[in-house]
């Protein structure tokens, strides 16, 4: 499901947005948006002298499905604790109700 941001022009909706629009739609912090950025796990572009950062509202979309998509894996991963496969993660926690 695509991102619909805020018209800013009689119907045309934003292109890029900025780390901060983008941390208020993830609900988390500027830094964190940063990071991801910095990191190469959000793919953004720089623009101006300045170097602002901005993120595509398709990239931001394609990176959110991504995120889903991971998360299932792991959760899937993490369902049953006997079997860890060919890797080293530790399932998470889970609470059992008795």
């Amino acid at each position: 499901m695509p991102i619909e941001p805020e018209p800013f022009e009689e119907g045309l909706p934003h292109r890029f947005f900025t780390l901060k629009q983008v941390a208020a739609m993830l609900a988390t912090s500027e830094a964190q948006v940063y990071a991801l950025v910095r990191a190469g796990d959000l793919p953004a572009i720089k623009i101006g002298g300045r170097g602002q950062w901005r993120v595509e509202n398709r990239e931001l979309d394609q990176w959110i499905q991504a995120q889903y998509r991971r998360t299932r894996f792991l959760d899937e991963d993490a369902s049953d604790p006997d079997d860890l496969g060919d890797h080293d993660a530790k399932p998470y926690p889970r609470s059992r109700v008795e």
